[in-house]
């Protein structure tokens, strides 16, 4: 069995989504033929709260290297954690590389500043190496207009450091082909040098059966008979907003086809750990909704909470971004929820594909920002054929050869076939099975 270290900023305890990623691929990776070692930061540097629930659904016998990272300042000028733990994990990689037999280094980002490890690592060990770009890195969002600003600095920093740190990468994979597709135009020597490959992060039903195992209730919101009640979980990002206040326009404006419905935004604020940081609130008091119609638990709850809301719920919201890229991790959980989805999405996000074809729900499409006005004028008439959906809706209709394509199971099994090739090119060998 090939043997792969995996870089990942935060792993289990931490309580953000992107550590999904890569806890997926190492529960499965294994079934493929790879062995698996995460390389992390220890959570006792993270600034997150931490889910110690989320460590029960680790796969027994996973090795989980952890290192120092330097603290918080006050003020706090370095956040990041990739960077505050950046030469410690360079460190470690290239001892862990050279003393044992690793085959592979593939590194997760954000954080961003880690996917220089790969190179480096390359530099000192010649170990192929990949990176997966669970964000876009380079690539422009608000305030980046701004010069001097903060955004813009990211920005430039992006530009200048990912040719260093692709330049001799194997394997570039990402959530969507959205996610890196400019990295290939940006680099075209890679377009022959190394291979591409588009997972989304998969839905893990296990996750779902062994929440009946925990003694979990919902305490966000109680469960009413009378209302319809749809939850969004999870984090919000700058360019959802815009998208959030054209539906609830919408709902302000057909206050009788939504007098019963009830939406609750689940840890969606401003940081992680802040219960006051709410970013739906002030919306939804513009539009005279709040504690009517919307409701905001901004904090982040822990992985397994969520789901017992999900449960709980009649529904679930999905809400997309202005940016086509923008692929939501929320919708295989939220298809697995067995729970019918209202979305509304940008018509290039892949989520619309998964929704749609799984008879999971409603996609309400549109295209970016110039076209938000449609969700303002569209969005009521969809809910109303949303809740047609919901009075005939039998969670067997839910096209379980879909949810199967999509199963963390699955789509771990591509990253396997993409590793082998990669390896084989890297190492001067045809590879025997390349993967599509």
């Amino acid at each position: 069995m090939k043997k792969v270290l995996i870089i990942a900023s935060h792993f289990p305890p931490s309580n953000l989504a992107a550590i999904h990623r890569s806890r997926l691929f190492a529960q499965h990776l294994p079934s493929f033929g790879w062995e698996p070692v995460i390389l992390t930061v220890h959570e006792d540097y993270y600034e997150e709260e931490l889910d110690w629930s989320i460590v029960k659904l680790l796969p027994p016998g996973l090795r989980v290297e952890k290192v120092k990272a330097f603290r918080v300042t006050k003020p706090r000028t370095i956040g990041d954690i990739g960077l505050r733990g950046f030469f410690q994990m360079l460190s470690r990689a290239v001892h862990l590389v050279k003393t044992e037999k690793f085959d592979f280094l593939y590194i997760t980002i954000p954080s961003f500043y880690l996917a220089l490890l790969g190179r480096l690592v390359h530099l000192r060990t010649g170990i192929p190496y990949g990176i997966d770009y669970i964000d876009p890195w380079v690539h422009q969002f608000p305030g980046t207009q701004k010069k001097f600003s903060r955004h813009w600095w990211s920005t430039k920093f992006a530009k200048w450091l990912e040719p260093f740190a692709v330049k001799k990468a194997s394997l570039i994979t990402g959530v969507a082909e959205g996610y890196y597709d400019g990295v290939g135009e940006r680099n075209p020597h890679l377009r022959s040098a190394a291979f591409f490959g588009a997972m989304p992060y998969g839905g893990e039903i296990e996750d779902h059966h062994k929440v009946s195992q925990f003694d979990l209730h919902p305490y966000v919101f109680e469960k009413k008979k009378d209302k319809i009640q749809l939850v969004y979980a999870g984090a919000m990002w700058r360019d959802t907003f815009p998208v959030v206040d054209k539906v609830l326009q919408s709902v302000a404006e057909n206050p009788e086809l939504f007098k019963n419905v009830e939406f609750h935004f689940i840890g969606t604020g401003k940081t992680p750990n802040d219960p006051n940081g709410y970013n739906v609130r002030p919306m939804a008091e513009k539009w005279n909704l709040w504690n009517k119609n919307v409701f905001e638990y901004p904090k982040r709850i822990p992985y397994l909470d969520v789901l017992i809301h999900l449960q709980a719920a009649t529904g679930v919201l999905i809400i997309g971004s202005t940016q086509p890229h923008y692929t939501p991790s929320k919708v295989y959980q939220a298809v697995l929820s067995a729970k019918p989805i209202l979305a509304v999405l940008h018509s290039a996000s892949t989520a619309n594909h998964v929704i749609e074809h799984s008879n999971a729900g409603l996609v309400l499409r549109f295209d970016g920002e110039p076209d938000l006005d449609k969700v303002r004028k569209t969005f009521s008439a969809k809910y109303a054929e949303y809740a047609s959906f919901l009075n005939n809706w039998n969670k067997d209709i839910v096209k379980h050869s879909m949810l199967q394509e999509y199963s963390a199971q699955n789509v771990t099994q591509k990253l396997a076939e993409l590793l082998d090739a990669a390896y084989d090119k890297a190492v001067d060998r045809v590879p025997k099975n390349m993967p599509a």
